[in-house]
């Protein structure tokens, strides 16, 4: 059933499609959960302990399976994921009560959060130095796509109650069944397997001796790498999610919109962040890569200062989330995404992307247990995020500028031979 020759497009597009059942997953879950409120299933206590689930599941799903790919791995990990998650999100549609719901909840977090490191890793290595940027962007798009597909069915299943929750989920088990008919037909990734063999054989490439986390602090390239994209994804996704899980909020308590208001504003700017997205997937290759990262970050910060500088009114929303489409598409995940996947070797690349991507998740949930107290004062709130996106872009703009692209760019080349 394996092919043995995929093309990297199709090995990007059946990888990356991890990024878009995440997005649904998340997306849809927080639309389900709403839905099993209205119809009596769920109280707002059990909702809020559903929700911190995922996101912590998905943080250690990603830390677990990072290494796990590594050690492992790419294919028997990434058909692992998407099993765990048709059987959660098969689970969810049939749960009866909220302990079997938490139960399903955590097992499509764990999967989601497994497989992430793990296909970028697997898409990676199907590319070279003149589509990885490429390839890895495919990630992005298929994320935005994720995100418009459950909005979408949200206006078909809204006034459906616990059904229109049921058929969330179950549209997360279809796209995950998918996903692993097709997955069953790629291959293990060649640069994984020739890493582990020169492992096992005693043989002294740089990617066969950098093979276990902890060798990320025995060397500094590595280390500043690691701690850069650590730093920068943090608080950069620490102001995205802010925005994300609670920008509603703001709209409809601060800003006085509906709440049918503030969701038609974001799925009409959601076409514009894809094709931003295509254009980053066009430009990340190529030597404009910085100087695009530096408008991102200035729109970036911009999308969280105008509000915080100016109020919160119909025309600082709209404009801000204009900002935030384009500074997102150069200036966060899909770029972080990139620098991974250039600045770590074969049996680390994983495992360093895996640890980042929980981190982060971590982070982000701790700031949402405060984040509805702290938006009593919304102004406040903004200028701590712009302040916060900035820093994190600075950390990485001061580690990455002056550093090449491309597999091994941060570090000897991974065939290379090392002394012992």
């Amino acid at each position: 059933m394996v092919r043995s020759t995929p093309t990297p497009w199709r090995v990007a597009s059946i990888a990356g499609m991890a990024s878009y059942i995440d997005a649904a997953a998340i997306v849809g879950t927080g639309t389900a959960l709403v839905l099993y409120q209205g119809a009596g299933i769920l109280d707002p206590a059990q909702i809020g302990i559903l929700s911190s689930a995922l996101t912590l599941a998905i943080a250690v799903g990603a830390f677990v399976g990072g290494g796990l790919g590594d050690r492992f791995g790419r294919r028997g990990v990434f058909l692992a994921t998407m099993v765990l998650i048709f059987l959660g999100a098969t689970g969810l549609v049939f749960a009866p009560n909220f302990a079997l719901m938490l139960i399903g909840v955590i097992a499509v977090g764990l999967g989601c959060g497994a497989d992430l490191p793990v296909s970028l890793a697997t898409i990676a290595e199907a590319s070279d130095d003149s589509n990885r940027g490429k390839l890895v962007g495919l990630s992005q798009v298929l994320w935005y796509s994720g995100i418009i597909a459950t909005y979408a069915l949200q206006l078909v299943i809204g006034g459906m109650g616990s059904l229109g929750g049921q058929i969330v989920f179950g549209h997360v088990a279809l796209a995950s069944f998918v996903v692993l008919i097709l997955r069953l037909r790629l291959p293990e990734s060649s640069e994984w397997k020739q890493a582990r063999t020169e492992r096992e054989s005693g043989v002294a490439t740089y990617r066969a001796r950098t093979a276990r986390i902890r060798d990320i602090f025995k060397r500094k390239d590595l280390l500043v790498a690691f701690l850069s994209l650590l730093v920068f994804y943090s608080l950069t996704n620490l102001a995205a999610n802010t925005k994300g899980q609670f920008g509603t909020y703001v709209n409809v308590n601060v800003v006085g919109l509906t709440v049918q208001q503030s969701s038609l504003i974001s799925l009409l700017t959601l076409p514009v962040s894809i094709v931003l997205a295509i254009w980053f997937m066009r430009i990340v290759d190529g030597r404009r890569r910085m100087l695009f990262f530096g408008f991102g970050v200035i729109s970036l910060t911009a999308a969280f200062a105008v509000p915080a500088l100016l109020g919160f009114s119909l025309a600082t929303v709209l404009v801000a989330q204009l900002l935030f489409g384009f500074g997102a598409a150069f200036a966060f995940e899909g770029i972080m995404k990139v620098w991974t996947q250039e600045s770590f070797p074969t049996l680390l690349r994983s495992s360093a992307q895996g640890a980042i991507i929980a981190a982060a998740r971590v982070v982000a949930a701790a700031l949402a247990l405060w984040t509805p107290m702290l938006l009593s004062a919304p102004r406040v709130m903004y200028t701590i995020l712009a302040v916060g996106v900035l820093v994190g872009a600075l950390v990485a703009w001061f580690a990455f500028r002056s550093r090449g692209r491309g597999e091994g760019s941060l570090a000897p080349t991974d065939g290379e031979q090392i002394s012992a």
